[in-house]
């Protein structure tokens, strides 16, 4: 017991540590002009950028704004996704008629999809919302549909045997049974509209955290653009830490490594 106590705070101290000695190193090449502070920057240059860029609000603000079109995205596109891959899952009709669609569109790149969804939708809301949410759309199916294809045959038999009607063989077999799939094409669905966020306020924004990447690009404050950039991380570790404990919530069973 005590050395697994031993053995996860060792694991918490390195998870501290690495990204802190990252930073170190960078700091120290900086300064002793190994690198270019003007292209690069330096972790103290960007901490003394950061904190009037927080005091103003403006970061707070274009955070805001980004995360709000990240979560309708993210719902717009998972929703849909989780009920398609389970029916594509549990019938073969429904499974012929969508499969092939999706893999012959889903290596499109999204980003080139950008200016039809610019003509389709405008410049507003919608046309970010859309971007984001047919990224997280394509992921979320097919990991659902996988997920629902893994169950056992015998859980499938059972239910019949049992005369479950469509919605139970739904609600009570097919959806727990591709739950931790469908967690995964979640995780996944959210990197990507973190990616997509970024691509959909470059082209048509006057506000968010890609917007301000663009803008510092334009006005060649490294600073500002390195700030954007961590901040994207950072939304990405919480979403990520969110997803994992409403998966902790809904799988208790699910041993965590």
């Amino acid at each position: 017991m005590i050395k697994q106590e031993y053995s996860s705070l060792l694991i918490r101290i390195l998870s501290i540590l690495s990204p802190l000695s990252i930073l170190i190193l960078w700091e120290v090449m900086a300064r002793v002009h190994i690198i270019d502070t003007r292209l690069l920057s330096s972790p103290s240059l960007i901490l003394h950028a950061f904190i009037p860029l927080l005091l103003s609000g403006e970061l707070l603000y274009n955070t805001a704004v980004s995360v709000q079109r990240v979560i309708w995205g993210f719902l717009a596109g998972s929703a849909p996704g989780i009920v398609l891959g389970i029916g594509m899952g549990l019938s073969p009709l429904i499974r012929s008629a969508f499969e092939p669609m999706i893999a012959a569109t889903y290596p499109i790149p999204k980003l080139a999809l950008m200016p039809l969804i610019l003509l389709v939708f405008g410049l507003g809301e919608t046309s970010k919302i859309f971007t984001i949410a047919i990224g997280v759309f394509y992921l979320v199916v097919i990991n659902t549909m996988a997920g629902v294809l893994s169950i056992d045959k015998i859980y499938l038999d059972v239910a019949q045997n049992f005369g479950a009607n469509r919605k139970n063989f739904y609600l009570t077999v097919a959806l727990p049974g591709a739950l931790p799939m469908i967690f995964a094409g979640l995780k996944l669905g959210m990197g990507m509209a973190l990616i997509l966020i970024v691509a959909a306020e470059l082209s048509a924004a006057k506000a968010g955290v890609g917007w301000m990447i663009w803008r510092a690009y334009d006005m060649f404050a490294i600073e500002q653009m390195f700030i954007a950039l961590i901040t994207l991380s950072l939304l990405g570790y919480v979403f990520s830490l969110l997803l994992d404990m409403l998966e902790n919530w809904v799988l208790p069973w699910k041993k965590q490594v």
